[in-house]
């Protein structure tokens, strides 16, 4: 028998493919390595079995016999729901549940360096940046603002550059640029500051 006849071609759907978007979606949420997902079919298929041992109930509920054909909106809708949305939520989860204390003592982090991790919240921040030449940058790192993050080169762009004045702590807005790259080689580190901070 050809392994790519239709009932095993689903079979191996079935078995790979929410694994495989579990692990996707991850990659598009958290920072990683660059994958060979051609070497990820094993891990793919565990957590396909871990998607299928959650929603077996569900499984169950729909292969009935009758139900696809009483109610086939709820049977493509639950299959959907089990083989796509599912897989991808899993990774969402995680990562938000290894933000609560009573986990982070329990897991690893899923970031691989604090800068993914700072940067990874998407919040606004005054930023301050000691370069290694003595050098300080200010600036606002805002919703058009960007970092980069792991595996890449750590670098930061800030979309608004803030020049020293005496008399106010950050400084002035500087109207003569559209924001500032810095890259991790001329950083010595960075300071955050909000709002409220500064006044």
């Amino acid at each position: 028998m050809n392994i790519w006849e239709l009932d095993k071609a689903l079979l191996f759907l079935a078995l790979v493919l929410p694994g495989f978007i579990s692990l996707k979606t991850y990659s598009w949420i958290i920072a990683i390595e660059n994958r060979d997902y051609s070497k990820s079919i094993v891990e793919a298929v565990c957590y396909s079995v871990l998607n299928f041992v959650f929603f077996f109930w569900l499984l169950i509920i729909i292969s009935k016999d009758g139900f696809v054909d009483k109610h086939p909106f709820y049977y493509w809708l639950s299959v959907v729901f089990t083989f796509v949305v599912a897989p991808a939520l899993w990774p969402f989860l995680f990562v938000w549940l290894s933000r609560f204390k009573i986990f982070k003592n329990k897991i690893l982090s899923p970031y691989k360096q604090p800068w993914d991790y700072v940067f990874s919240k998407r919040e606004s921040y005054w930023v301050e940046i000691h370069l290694k030449s003595g050098d300080t940058i200010r600036g606002k790192y805002a919703l058009k603002s960007m970092a980069s993050s792991f595996p890449a080169e750590r670098q930061i762009y800030l979309e608004e550059l803030w020049l020293p004045i005496k008399g106010r702590k950050f400084g002035k807005k500087s109207n003569r640029t559209r924001g500032v790259l810095i890259s991790q080689d001329e950083i010595s580190y960075l300071k955050f500051y909000g709002k409220k901070e500064l006044v």
